[in-house]
């Protein structure tokens, strides 16, 4: 959950599931059960995942509603839901960035933030198309994952590839054409995503350059759901002692929309209101 995106952590929390596929239960009942409870103890460790939180809630209301005659058969249900799932979020990233590549034309210079998995591959896609694409990346600290995306871009010899510390994303935003980044969830009128979007957003909106965020569209949420933001270890910052004042180390940071030139989704482009 610290070092992947949002829709690897709900793949990895669905085919977690697949443990109880394993184990001997006495009753339908009795299974049920044990799938409601671990389900809910994924969604718990990580309240802040939109994706983990949706694919749960599908999974188990899925196995509710099949006609479950036996053990066997709610194991079956189950097995064919996880599948489902997964091909829905894989799917559904593979439509985003192949949406998003319209955005990313020969000769773009663009700046993205953190690591996004969809973000990757739609810039992956562009460059497979025969597209020459300049990329900056911030490091996203205090975990450095943006590294891991400037470590991926660079094994591709068609995106030329610049490392940036965070705070010179506004120093840098003016050479580029677009800001690209994903998202864990749009809740009414509010991106959360990894912490220092909203100041890139905040910049990039003052120098005229569009962001655009790319995700699953089942990551705009409408109902259902409340976004609780992680706070991690304090070591991660530092690992003295702070003595005499506060560490915080948020993971997300919320981004008004009116930032936000447009959304690509699996569904198309289109411009938020």
């Amino acid at each position: 959950m610290q070092t992947h995106s949002s829709s690897v952590v709900a793949v990895k929390a669905a085919n977690a599931l697949r443990e109880l596929l394993d184990r001997e239960f006495a009753s339908v009942e009795e299974y049920v059960r044990a799938l409601e409870r671990n389900s809910s103890a994924l969604r718990r460790a990580q309240p802040s995942h939109a994706s983990l939180f949706t694919t749960q809630r599908e999974i188990v209301a899925r196995v509710n509603d099949a006609a479950l005659e036996s053990v066997e058969s709610a194991k079956n249900a189950t097995a064919q839901v996880i599948d489902d799932v997964v091909e829905s979020v894989e799917s559904a990233k593979r439509g985003a960035a192949s949406n998003a590549v319209e955005l990313l034309s020969d000769g773009t210079t663009v700046l993205t933030h953190d690591y996004s998995s969809t973000v990757l591959e739609a810039i992956e896609r562009s460059a497979s198309e025969g597209n020459r694409l300049d990329v900056y990346v911030t490091e996203a600290r205090p975990r450095f994952l943006g590294r891991k995306t400037a470590r991926t871009l660079a094994g591709n010899d068609r995106v030329d590839v610049t490392l940036i510390v965070d705070s010179a994303a506004g120093y840098h935003l003016d050479e580029c054409d677009r800001v690209m980044v994903g998202m864990d969830c749009i809740v009414d009128d509010v991106l959360y995503n990894r912490v220092g979007t909203f100041p890139i957003a905040a910049t990039a909106a003052e120098l005229a350059v569009p962001v655009t965020v790319v995700g699953a569209a089942t990551k705009l949420i409408d109902e259902g759901f409340v976004f609780e933001n992680d706070y991690r270890s304090t070591s991660e910052v530092m690992r003295e002692p702070a003595e005499g004042f506060v560490v915080r180390n948020p993971a997300y940071d919320a981004t008004p929309t009116h930032l936000i030139d447009n959304v690509a989704t699996d569904q198309g482009i289109r411009k938020l209101p």
